[in-house]
């Protein structure tokens, strides 16, 4: 193997909890709710499904948005769209926290990075191993690497809606593997998505799965990689 192209949430990094993330857009806009209109809310947003990358399970999308939710990942408004949208599905005491909550997600403090993320990187780093990162995404990524200190590994971002075009489709790992310059029959992508990151292998690059867990719970699931790219 030659390069390596990761996908980024539940992969690299994991989101806060909903919990979290509900708390966060509160502090924003100056607002308390009492402990029980907390808990309801934080359970109904995700149950809804409401903030992005927040779970692997996939609750019913209501109607009048399925067709948004389907195409969320083409263009960052289309993405702000379908997760406000869903966060409106559960009445909160103030419209300013459906933004509040959108943009949270959007920053680094809300992204964990898994336990083993910085020193797999920093090895194929050491290795000379080209590292890309390919998201089905409608927002650039590339400051939540910053700040975590791992953008020094990453020498490429293919993300979604900057394509207009999302994973399985070939068109995004193709991109990936032209800015690394390498053979997609020569790398390897590594993802949590069953179906989207499967169309890796289209091209012929070899795939390998992680699980979409809380990063608590996933401490080493990355370090394979490593072992892969010597028994190849």
């Amino acid at each position: 193997m030659e390069a390596v192209l990761f996908d980024f949430s539940g992969t690299l990094f994991r989101i806060e909890s909903t919990a979290s993330w509900l708390r966060a857009g509160l502090d924003e806009i100056r607002l308390t709710l009492s402990d029980a209109e907390f808990t309801r809310a934080a359970r109904a947003l995700e149950e809804v499904g409401a903030l992005p990358g927040g779970t692997t399970a996939h609750p019913p999308v209501p109607a009048h948005l399925a067709e948004l939710m389907a195409v969320r990942d083409v263009d960052a408004t289309r993405h702000r769209a379908a997760y406000t949208g869903l966060a409106r599905e559960v009445p909160l005491p103030d419209e300013r926290l459906y933004d509040a909550l959108y943009d949270r997600h959007m920053r680094p403090a809300a992204w964990q990075p898994y336990p083993d993320a910085p020193d797999v990187l920093s090895a194929l780093r050491g290795r000379g191993v080209p590292v890309a990162v390919v998201s089905n995404i409608g927002w650039d990524v590339r400051p939540v690497f910053a700040d975590h200190g791992l953008d020094p590994y990453v020498d490429a971002y293919v993300l979604s809606y900057r394509h207009g075009v999302t994973k399985p489709h070939p068109r995004l790992f193709a991109a990936a593997c032209e800015a690394l310059g390498v053979d997609p029959r020569s790398t390897l992508m590594v993802g949590d998505d069953r179906h989207a990151d499967s169309g890796a292998a289209a091209l012929g690059c070899a795939v390998h799965f992680v699980d979409h867990l809380p990063a608590a719970d996933r401490p080493d699931a990355l370090r394979p990689v490593l072992d892969l790219l010597a028994t190849r």
